[in-house]
């Protein structure tokens, strides 16, 4: 588990710690909120899984690390390509096999084989599910969806990191203004609180496209991006075996398959977290969202519609933004949105391999 960072450093107090947690819930809650508002997830454990893991490995690492959901498999529940029972099943499976490629040096070799096209094309493929769900969405109330989007367009003219942010507040507080504030109540603990793992073909290929996310984002650019903003030096496989050992144990107790990640680190970086007091505050948020969770269930569906659109559009950027085969990564998601994401990771794994290998 070793870091350059010195102890002294581990934790600070200062207004970026606060600030830099508020930039790791951008994409977080967004897709926690869809997560569970169209699927069976109990929030409050989903949440719970958030808070303790946030600082957890903030005192593990004595950086700001992030904890978001895995995207791959977390869009593909939202957008009904896959169940609640297979979401389950396929981050137990991702957390077995990122374990076991970590504990054994394997991200290395699993990144020389899936090309950064094809983690771009598979992240551009799940932004392109969550717009076709957020469509779902919107249809309902189509008024309510326009004043969201006017509302998020006003917003990104001021900062755009804040749209996210600022869409799911009024959403919130809409939620509030209509059901009333919800009792505190504590997240209980058992196993699998809202339904076990099923097994499915969905199951394979929701973890082969989440695998793929995970080897080139959360752990070999995480790693980079560590050195890089906090001179911490942290392995991808170390990293691959913290993603795999939290998925095992918070999974089974309700939380939904959580990943590292670089867009999170990054934005806790941007927004000013320097240590982990960062990861500590981020707990706080997220424990308290646990215990009034309830708040969610009257969140405005039309609103969380314009929210999955933000996270996509976020998604998309980057994909695009980080690749010069953006022809490729667009023809992934256009492949992927006609037949399912493991098709389309298929095909683009083996086009690269083609490409790579020299095959004909």
């Amino acid at each position: 588990m070793a870091t350059a960072l010195p102890e002294r450093r581990r934790f600070g107090m200062s207004a970026g710690e606060l600030t830099g947690a508020i930039g790791d819930s951008v994409t977080v809650l967004p897709l926690v909120a869809a997560l569970g508002v169209l699927t069976p997830a109990s929030l409050p454990q989903v949440l719970a899984g958030f808070a303790v893991f946030q600082v957890v490995w903030g005192a593990v690492y004595g950086v700001p690390l992030s904890v978001e959901p895995m995207k791959a498999l977390a869009g593909l529940a939202i957008a009904g390509a896959i169940g609640y029972g297979d979401l389950i099943a396929a981050g137990l499976l991702a957390g077995g096999v990122l374990l076991a490629a970590g504990r054994f040096g394997l991200l290395s070799r699993l990144a020389s084989v899936v090309g950064e096209p094809v983690v771009r094309g598979v992240q551009f493929a799940v932004a392109c599910l969550l717009v076709v769900a957020a469509a779902d969405l919107v249809v309902a109330s189509p008024t309510v969806a326009v004043a969201g989007v006017a509302l998020a367009a006003a917003v990104a003219v001021v900062s755009p990191r804040a749209v996210a942010v600022v869409v799911l507040s009024v959403g919130l507080l809409w939620a509030v203004a209509v059901a009333g504030v919800p009792p505190v109540s504590l997240p209980a603990v058992g196993l699998f609180p809202a339904g076990g793992p099923t097994l499915s073909l969905g199951v394979v290929e929701g973890a082969v496209a989440q695998l793929a996310m995970t080897v080139g984002n959360a752990a070999v650019a995480t790693s980079l991006l560590l050195s890089d903003l906090y001179e911490a030096d942290v392995s991808p496989d170390r990293l691959a075996e913290s993603m795999g050992a939290m998925n095992l144990l918070a999974v089974p107790l309700g939380a939904v398959p959580m990943c590292h990640g670089s867009g999170g680190l990054a934005g806790k970086h941007a927004f000013g977290a320097r240590t982990a007091t960062a990861n500590v505050v981020a707990g706080c948020l997220y424990g308290g969202l646990a215990v009034v969770s309830g708040v969610f269930e009257a969140f405005p569906m039309a609103l969380l519609g314009v929210l999955l659109v933000v996270v996509a559009v976020s998604l998309a950027r980057v994909a695009l933004q980080a690749t010069d085969r953006r022809g490729f990564v667009v023809a992934v998601g256009v492949l992927a949105v006609l037949t399912n994401v493991g098709v389309a990771f298929v095909a683009g794994a083996a086009w690269w391999l083609a490409r790579t290998r020299g095959f004909r």
